[in-house]
């Protein structure tokens, strides 16, 4: 009987594994270390949890084989083809630079170096016009020296191509044909949006990685298959759905930041469960955090990112703002004299100082052994921590420079810490026009609990809530999406010359294509969702605003107003008499995938006991603090901070001043008051 959900997130320390158990909705977690091939410690993780795959109806997987490979360039040797004259097109980018004023630092290499760029003649004019055709006996010739270089893939990026792909589609016929086995890229179907630079360089992110994740993910699928795992692999991707292996081979660079949306999607669903539609997850682990926001129960997407500074990919993708603030950030003092904390880490090995690898530099790890609010024990007592090495730590690198008490001294790390989090909850709320007041805060990760209650106060919010099991929350976001496709089509006319029909015509053709592709990968017509949406701006902005679009398209005048409306949400000002232009066309495709419900628990009266007590220092004092095992507490308990609440795999704070409660999920609701 296939009643079992698996779902796996492959970190860079631990591979993250958590089942769930459809008939009762029960789940149970398990956590082994990653290996240099993911591959094993997925396999070796599944077998330790005691998983018989031929039981399992679903397995979904967030990935960083994509992201690590475009990061460490471990890429196979990528070819472009393009238009006569515009081969460095992926070179000359933007012009800018991530820091303005550091003239020294230059933006890296693109991923394809000048020497595998070719190109042939033809041309399409700006209204989709082919007024050269593709020349056939140079793109045969191109094909023969790409060949005979050994190219693993190539992609295919011509002038024009998102308004009319013919002289794209016909070189990639001839590439085909001489190179059968060899992955095409080609931009009009990549990403068929106007803006050279962006198509060019999001269909070469997807060449370059296409080898490495189809080779991964068929590697994978095999291994599960021999074990007796009957259906479709699931790979969840950045725009927040799932991909099964067939989409990968078209739609690889998807998978970049595949494991950092897990962490948003399952964030805003537990937040949904708790009653609270807006929601800001805080991911917090060993290096980073990573900070996403839900409003009306919907993530915020973003086309307006990379991995690597100037090099976009412009696939729809779950927004998350990423700051170097993890247990294991350095604290460190700069030129002026200023505490500071991360973006440098300790890193896994050799660690915090109380990891007693050798490590003499303090972190944040330490600074909460230091202030009682961890235990000498980490991940059930596999990682042993040395009190003594991290208040050392704390003293030398901050108390003495800066004339401070050791637990002073270790407050201000915190604080540093907490600081930088803080801001970057701003960056993703404040500055969009959201109230972080209006808002939960979920704190999970293997550190969010600890600072969670910390940066609410910072930002007036005034819940937080704590996963059942925060250490593995993002495997869990692994199991709460759906078959998810994004399709897009310029549209580029002032709204005072749109016509209703021809949009409704071209999201028709979009729909088209959606519905196919989901319905190859299994879908039924009825589980299928069609989500629209248009991009618009003020004539002469070039930066355009997402804006929800009915089916059928109605008045072209009902459209600017909503325009209007989410100019004024987004950036507090909206211009009614200023011309408004339509720049995009865009559909969410969506498979419904049937999910388990998660068990609800009802309240027992058992007030459960403290495994201990110890001294937290909080704002500067000492306070005798109970300790509670998190699997000690039932449904329905409340209590008062300052209390300090231990697991397996996390460890949650609840200072002076805020209350908590138990809830019928098993999330801890931390109420905050000032």
């Amino acid at each position: 009987m296939q009643n079992l959900r698996v779902a796996v997130d492959v970190g860079g320390t631990f591979t993250d594994i958590c089942i769930m158990d459809e008939a009762t909705g029960l789940i149970r977690i398990e956590k082994t270390a990653s290996t240099p091939d993911p591959i094993d410690g997925i396999m070796g993780g599944v077998s330790k949890a005691g998983v018989d795959l031929a039981e399992v109806a679903l397995f979904s997987h967030g990935t960083t084989v994509a992201t690590n490979a475009l990061i460490t360039r471990r890429l196979p040797r990528t070819a472009v083809v393009t238009t006569k004259g515009f081969r460095d097109v992926i070179e000359i980018r933007r012009a800018n630079k991530e820091d303005l004023w550091d003239t020294y630092k230059d933006v890296v290499k693109p991923y394809v170096p000048r020497r595998d760029r070719l190109t042939v003649p033809e041309r399409v004019d700006a209204g989709g016009i082919v007024i050269e055709p593709l020349d056939v006996e140079a793109a045969r010739n191109v094909a023969r020296i790409l060949k005979r270089r050994g190219v693993a893939a190539v992609a295919v990026c011509f002038m024009n191509a998102y308004l009319n792909g013919a002289n794209e589609r016909a070189m990639r016929d001839i590439l085909v044909e001489e190179m059968p086995d060899i992955p095409v890229s080609i931009s009009s179907q990549v990403l068929p949006e106007i803006f050279e630079h962006e198509r060019f360089s999001t269909t070469v992110a997807n060449a370059v990685v296409s080898p490495v994740v189809v080779s991964y993910t068929s590697r994978l699928g095999e291994r599960l298959a021999d074990e007796g795992y009957t259906r479709d692999l699931l790979l969840l991707h950045t725009g927040g759905g799932v991909m099964t292996p067939a989409s990968v081979k078209d739609f690889a660079a998807r998978l970049a930041g595949s494991g950092i949306a897990a962490g948003a999607i399952a964030s805003r669903y537990i937040a949904g469960l708790c009653g609270f539609p807006n929601s800001i997850g805080l991911d917090m682990g060993g290096t980073s955090t990573d900070v996403s926001l839900a409003y009306e129960g919907q993530s915020r997407i973003t086309k307006d990112w990379h991995i690597e500074f100037g090099y976009p990919i412009r696939f729809a993708s779950i927004e998350v703002l990423t700051i170097g603030a993890g247990g294991g950030s350095l604290a460190w003092t700069d030129s002026a004299g200023s505490l500071r904390n991360g973006p440098q880490s300790a890193g896994a090995f050799p660690g915090p100082a109380c990891y007693s690898n050798g490590n003499t530099q303090p972190t944040n790890t330490d600074a909460n052994v230091t202030l009682g609010r961890l235990g000498t024990n980490l991940a059930g007592g596999k990682v042993k921590l040395d009190p003594a090495l991290a208040r050392q730590a704390v003293e030398d690198g901050v108390a003495k420079p800066f004339g401070l008490g050791l637990h002073e001294a270790a407050d201000a790390i915190v604080k540093v810490a907490n600081a930088n989090m803080s801001d970057a909850v701003r960056l993703i709320s404040i500055s969009r026009g959201y109230d972080p007041r209006d808002f939960a805060l979920v704190a999970f990760g293997g550190a969010g609990a600890l600072h969670g209650v910390d940066v609410a106060r910072e930002l007036a919010i005034p819940v937080v809530i704590v996963p059942p099991n925060p250490g593995v929350t993002s495997a869990l976001g692994c199991l709460l999406v759906d078959m998810q496709h994004d399709f897009s089509q310029s549209c580029m006319t002032g709204a005072d010359e749109a016509d209703a029909a021809d949009i409704e015509a071209q999201f028709a053709a979009l729909e088209k294509d959606a519905l196919a592709r989901l319905t190859h990968e299994g879908i039924a017509s009825q589980d299928i969702v069609l989500q629209r949406s248009i991009d618009m701006m003020y004539r002469g902005q070039w930066r355009s605003l997402a804006v929800h679009a009915p089916r059928p398209i109605g008045a072209i005048a009902d459209l600017v107003q909503s325009f209007h409306t989410e100019h004024k949400r987004e950036y507090n000002f909206r211009r009614d008499s200023a011309p408004v232009s339509f720049f995009r066309l865009n559909l969410k495709a969506v498979g419904v995938v049937p999910k388990a419900e998660f068990a609800i628990h009802e309240p027992t009266g058992v007030i459960p006991e403290p495994v201990g007590r110890r001294r937290v220092w909080f704002d500067g004092n000492g306070l005798d603090t109970p300790v509670y095992e998190r699997d000690d507490l039932p449904c329905g308990f409340s209590f008062q901070g300052p209390a300090i609440v231990e697991q397996v795999d996390a460890t949650t704070v609840v200072p002076p001043g805020a209350c908590a409660e138990v809830d019928k999920y098993l999330n801890i609701i931390i109420r905050v008051k000032e």
